[in-house]
């Protein structure tokens, strides 16, 4: 359970977005990051403690169990609460990309990291891995009215997603010189309806 490069086994807080499922739970590893926690396991499976589980889109209580286990295949991404530094030693040099990633019904958007001096075509071919790192992300669902949050980093399960790239969020801004207003949104009503 405890494979791979990493320190002394340490609990961590794991936030799973399955595809049923808001996940809160602990989980033992020596692993460092949250990509490496999900694709360093042999099995299918992680087993947390202390979980708490949120139905996707309802407002019922949610379940509790001391110990779960989680079907990887089920799981669209994965966030942790606590800061992780890279360690120097065993990066690989990449470059960042910006990319929406689609994995329904959740939208992320944030930085891939792709290997150098390669086109971006070539890149995305080459782009491996259970779960992807997406660093400096924003996630969120309009389907399921779950607001926009910020992670410092998003694992995306690869069999799960479609990743669209380069990405760049429209500018309501753009094109205005100075001195100019922002576009006006359009009324709530139909002109026939706007009151005198």
């Amino acid at each position: 359970m405890f494979g791979g490069i990493g320190g002394e086994p340490h609990s961590v807080e794991l936030v799973l977005y399955t595809d049923a499922h808001i996940v809160r739970a602990r989980y033992e590893t020596r692993q460092r990051r949250v990509t490496d926690m999900l694709n360093a396991s042999d099995e299918p499976f992680l087993v947390v403690h202390d979980a708490v589980f949120d139905e996707l889109g309802a407002t019922g209580s949610p379940l509790r169990a001391e110990f779960a286990q989680i079907n990887l295949a089920s799981v669209l991404f994965a966030v942790t609460t606590e800061p992780v530094e890279p360690v120097p030693e065993l990066r690989t040099p990449k470059v960042p990309e910006q990319a929406l990633i689609s994995i329904p019904p959740f939208k992320v958007v944030g930085r891939i990291h792709l290997l150098p001096e390669r086109s971006l075509h070539e890149s995305l071919q080459e782009l491996t891995g259970r779960f992807l790192p997406v660093t400096d992300a924003s996630y969120w669902s309009d389907r399921l009215g779950e607001a926009r949050q910020s992670a410092a980093m998003v694992a995306v399960n690869h069999a799960r997603a479609q990743i669209l790239a380069p990405h760049r969020e429209a500018d309501p801004w753009e094109g205005l010189g100075p001195g100019d207003e922002a576009p006006a949104e359009a009324p709530p009503w139909p002109d026939a309806d706007r009151p005198a």
